[in-house]
């Protein structure tokens, strides 16, 4: 059966981690639903860095020693689009995701840590990456592990589990009363990020609903 697992890693164990270093208020997700093959995570969103650092992270990624080439494809509300062409034979976390032959479906990341959502054919696929990882020296941190059968109803519309609980808390916490009964920032502080990373969260995740709600069904 179907199995999606849940997984943390430190920022520099992924090869875009070490890239951010500096700037606290990045935050970078690659392109959700992408097949792992034939091409290893291409595309990626960068938020919270002004153009000048974008260009400057464009020059240290393209001379990292895993890619061939970044490249900044467009830019939309502040957020940059960027085309990764990775080296396949470098060992790491992107040749475990790879060779367990899976889907990413989520993957987002900070100057801290990483967290990553794939899916596996079957529950052994999992276990093949956590084995690779092993056999690697990758420490991944597993957080959670289902079947597609127990999906939640907040997954059955393509979010991900942060951008749910994201929008769970501030709906709860009045965020979107009028007024507002909390603000951005005390929201944000619960997940401990900055605000101009838990607003990106929320726009992302409202935009995903109505993609998969209003858009869908008209």
């Amino acid at each position: 059966m179907a199995t999606v697992a849940k997984f943390t890693v430190q920022a520099d164990t992924f090869p875009l981690g070490a890239l951010f270093r500096g700037h606290p208020d990045v935050e970078i997700e690659l392109e959700r639903i992408v097949p792992t093959r034939p091409a290893l995570i291409p595309y990626i969103w960068i938020r919270g860095l002004s153009q000048s650092d974008i260009s400057s992270v464009l020059t240290s990624a393209s001379q990292a020693s895993e890619t061939r080439s970044v490249k900044q494809l467009d830019k939309v509300n502040g957020a940059y689009l960027l085309r990764v062409e990775w080296k396949p034979e470098r060992q790491g976390l992107l040749r475990a995701i790879s060779e367990m032959n899976g889907t990413l479906i989520s993957g987002t990341g900070t100057t801290d840590s990483w967290t990553f959502e794939v899916r596996g054919e079957t529950h052994t696929a999992i276990t093949h990456l956590q084995e690779y990882c092993r056999e690697h020296d990758i420490p991944i941190s597993l957080t959670s592990i289902r079947t597609l059968s127990s999906a939640t109803v907040g997954q059955e519309y393509g979010l991900t589990d942060a951008q749910r609980e994201a929008l769970i808390l501030a709906y709860n916490r009045g965020y979107y009363q009028t007024p507002r009964e909390v603000s951005l920032n005390d929201l944000a502080g619960e997940f401990e990020i900055t605000g101009q990373a838990f607003g990106s969260r929320l726009r992302r995740g409202v935009n995903q609903l109505i993609k998969s709600t209003l858009i869908n069904t008209a």
